[in-house]
């Protein structure tokens, strides 16, 4: 169920102030409706982290950054579902949380622009702090929960029906945001159809290969970078496929044009740009337009 964590009253009056705040800047974008719940299968609190992390000699605290259960989502106005509604998950990379992501790379303004009959969800992993570890969403059933949570959310919003059911998925992410969808589909217990990485191909490869072989409709897009870390291991990846006879298309964000994305189930694209430029601001916007799967708003 999505609810309110219990994590004292003075920590619930500083989050409602904050999202408070945040969602004055949502309702002055016309064509949008963004909430927030709270929902207990996302990725925190998490024993894995229940003593904080340290990276690099500095302690990231379980209080400050690993006990943040909230879930924001935006959806069209007119946004069109009865019995399915299609779901767009963004996982955030490090150093942020979903709120500072949505507004940093114009996820909000890139979604709705998109014209897509679906819905975007951000849900929170570790937040503001350097680290790809995805917490209970890397455990077998739990993503499934929390799609029912946002399920719940919608509807209480009355944006869907009581029983609206998921529809077409799309996991995307920035940066270490690689490690919690790559646990999400090896899983494998909701239907992911997609799944896009922006600079964010560090490890995990073999988890999207079987994803990729085990359904000829999955689609992945890959761009990348040539100082986000990302290079050599997108580079061997593609090789894998060619190697396994498995087709795919590899382009230079320069040269691309939207029929390839269209066209290509599996696609890396090279980019000029930095690390975190390669999302916004038209990136998102592009890869959701030309997507497939999702329909268009009416």
């Amino acid at each position: 169920m999505f609810r309110i964590e219990p994590s004292g009253l003075y920590a619930k009056l500083i989050v409602l102030m904050l999202f408070a705040c945040f969602n004055v800047v949502a309702q002055d974008m016309p064509g949008v409706v963004q909430f927030h719940v709270f929902s207990s299968h996302t990725s925190f609190p998490d024993t894995g982290r229940a003593k904080g992390h340290t990276y690099d000699g500095k302690l990231y605290t379980a209080a400050a950054h690993y006990n943040d259960s909230s879930v924001l989502i935006i959806a069209p106005k007119n946004l069109g579902a009865s019995k399915k509604v299609d779901l767009v998950f963004w996982f955030h990379g490090w150093g942020n949380n979903i709120d500072s992501a949505a507004i940093r790379y114009e996820l909000t303004k890139q979604f709705i622009a998109s014209k897509r009959n679906a819905v975007l969800i951000l849900a929170e992993t570790a937040r503001n702090a350097p680290d790809s570890y995805g917490g209970k969403l890397e455990n077998a059933g739990t993503f499934k929960k929390l799609v029912s949570d946002v399920l719940q959310g919608l509807a209480a919003k009355k944006l869907v029906s009581a029983n609206c059911a998921a529809g077409h998925i799309l996991l995307a992410g920035h940066s270490g945001a690689y490690r919690v969808i790559a646990r999400v589909v090896k899983n494998g217990q909701m239907p992911v159809d997609e799944v896009m990485l922006f600079d964010a191909l560090y490890a995990e490869t073999d988890k999207f290969m079987e994803w990729i072989t085990a359904d000829t409709q999955h689609r992945f897009i890959d761009i990348y970078t040539d100082h986000g870390g990302t290079l050599d291991e997108s580079k061997t990846m593609a090789g894998k496929l060619d190697d396994a006879d498995i087709r795919n298309f590899q382009v230079e964000e320069a040269k691309l044009v939207t029929q390839q994305l269209v066209a290509h189930r599996l696609l890396f694209i090279h980019s000029l740009k930095e690390h975190n430029d390669v999302v916004s601001p038209d990136n998102f916007r592009l890869m959701l337009e030309n997507e497939p799967f999702l329909k268009k708003i009416k």
